[in-house]
């Protein structure tokens, strides 16, 4: 349940983030000679190489595992979608939340089919963060607060963790983020979200600029950036991120929400999300530029813009592929297969 009794100061954070743990260069180098030794051309799986490699270095593991994968999806509700940003109601959250729970949402039947935790996290759902445009999104106990929350949430052993969304309005609150960030035009950074076409489309540029403009004398600072411009949802799921690198627990992250909150630890260190894979590109039209500035390859590109955690769930079984042929194929030696040259 969200009721945050501990926050730690944004300092606090900040060294955090300033003081991160790198990968294992032993079980990567390992990895590495691992692969060579396979029954296959060097470079033949191709991405699938990569990542379990990248499986090795961030568990620790030369043999990495995906035995306990799990999907966090983080809830919440923003004032900003009053303001007709999107074609569907505030209060779509809330019944999303109960499809989830009665197991009827997409990412409940990818969950099933590899055979990864679910755990959806009600953020204080009837009561919205202010109108981005007004005010600030949350002050900075509470930030601080569900940033502690979502590195309190992913406590529990897993082994690869996948990072997920569900708010009326947070595409605007990403949008937002972004051009907080970067700069440009409100325009470059707001896209369709969930169908956002016409009059719907037009507003959602306008309460992108509106909001940016308003906080436009805070935002030298990505802490202050997320508390102005964020949500509850961004910000627990930038506390995730980061505990999960504290944690040494790979994390696949999903699509243009989850990748502005990841965007905020960036700014504050370029080196925050190495422990990541993009679990695919959106069809939002913004998370590709997105992803390019953060140096993330996705994993997949299916035109998805569910939200949801959908994306980076689907991607948990390319990561088992590539951890299981990493494991499981025999050597040149194992096979009695001539290697080339």
């Amino acid at each position: 349940m969200y009721a945050p009794d501990t926050a730690l100061p944004f300092d606090d954070i900040r060294q955090l983030v300033a003081i991160l743990p790198g990968p294992s260069a032993g079980a990567r180098e390992a990895a590495l000679a691992r692969q060579a030794q396979l029954v296959k051309p060097p470079g033949a799986l191709g991405r699938l190489e990569q990542i379990a490699v990248h499986m090795a270095a961030w568990q620790g593991n030369s043999l990495p595992t995906v035995n306990r994968p799990m999907v966090a999806v983080f809830a919440a509700t923003h004032g900003i979608a009053d303001r007709g940003v999107s074609p569907y109601p505030g209060a779509v959250t809330k019944q999303m939340m109960a499809t989830f729970t009665a197991g009827k949402a997409a990412v409940n039947q990818i969950c099933a089919t590899f055979d990864a935790g679910l755990r959806v996290f009600d953020l204080a759902l009837d009561y919205p963060t202010p109108d981005i445009t007004q005010d600030a999104a949350l002050d900075e106990k509470a930030c601080a607060a569900t940033m502690a929350f979502g590195m309190e949430a992913i406590a529990g052993g897993s082994d690869l963790l996948c990072l997920g969304e569900m708010g009326i309005g947070n595409t605007t609150i990403a949008a937002a983020l972004c051009h907080g960030l970067y700069g440009g035009a409100a325009e470059d950074w707001v896209g369709a979200g969930t169908g956002a076409s016409g009059e719907v489309l037009a507003r959602k540029v306008e309460a992108v600029r509106a909001a940016v403009a308003f906080h436009k004398n805070h935002l030298s600072d990505p802490l202050e950036v997320l508390r102005r411009l964020g949500g509850r949802e961004v910000a627990a799921i930038a506390g995730a991120i980061l505990a999960a690198r504290h944690e040494k627990v790979p994390v696949v992250l999903d699509g243009y929400v989850v990748t502005a909150a990841a965007a905020v630890l960036h700014a504050l260190n370029p080196a925050a999300l190495d422990h990541c894979l993009a679990g695919h590109v959106s069809a939002e039209k913004a998370h590709g530029a997105l992803l390019a500035r953060l140096g993330l390859v996705p994993v997949l590109d299916l035109g998805m813009r569910l939200g949801e955690g959908s994306g980076a769930a689907l991607a948990i079984g390319v990561v088992k592929a590539a951890v299981a042929c990493h494991r499981g194929m025999a050597t040149f030696a194992e096979a009695g297969v001539a290697q080339e040259g």
